[in-house]
């Protein structure tokens, strides 16, 4: 049994070195860096963000523009269509009015056709 008893030993022992020196390895890998190369990582991650922000303000100002134009070429073309309706309502409502004053007219001719005046 005492050689059972090395060979654990053994194997526990030569666990925990190759657990401490991958836990090691492992924190090397991700320690803190030095302040100037985080300083440098977050101006260079700074300055991808400002010109990803300044691409998507590009887009946004182009979109909005493309918008407006459309919003204008839409309402003028309303506009246009308003003004030619209201001309033809106009052109109708006068046609209408002309039409009333002729009846007026021919009803006063012939109210005073049938009236005669008495002698």
């Amino acid at each position: 049994m005492s050689q059972d008893d090395n060979g654990t030993g053994k194997g526990l022992l030569l666990g925990l070195l190759a657990g401490s020196v991958i836990g090691a390895v492992i924190a090397l890998l991700y320690a803190p860096k030095p302040g100037r190369e985080l300083r440098a990582d977050i101006k260079n991650k700074a300055g991808e963000f400002a010109d990803e922000a300044d691409e998507y303000v590009k887009l946004a100002k182009t979109k909005a523009v493309d918008i407006i134009n459309d919003g204008k070429r839409r309402s003028e073309h309303l506009i246009t269509e308003a003004k030619k309706r209201a001309e033809t309502l106009l052109g109708d409502a006068e046609k209408i009015l002309s039409d009333a004053k002729e009846r007026v007219e021919d009803v006063k001719a012939k109210t005073n056709r049938t009236e005669k005046p008495r002698a």
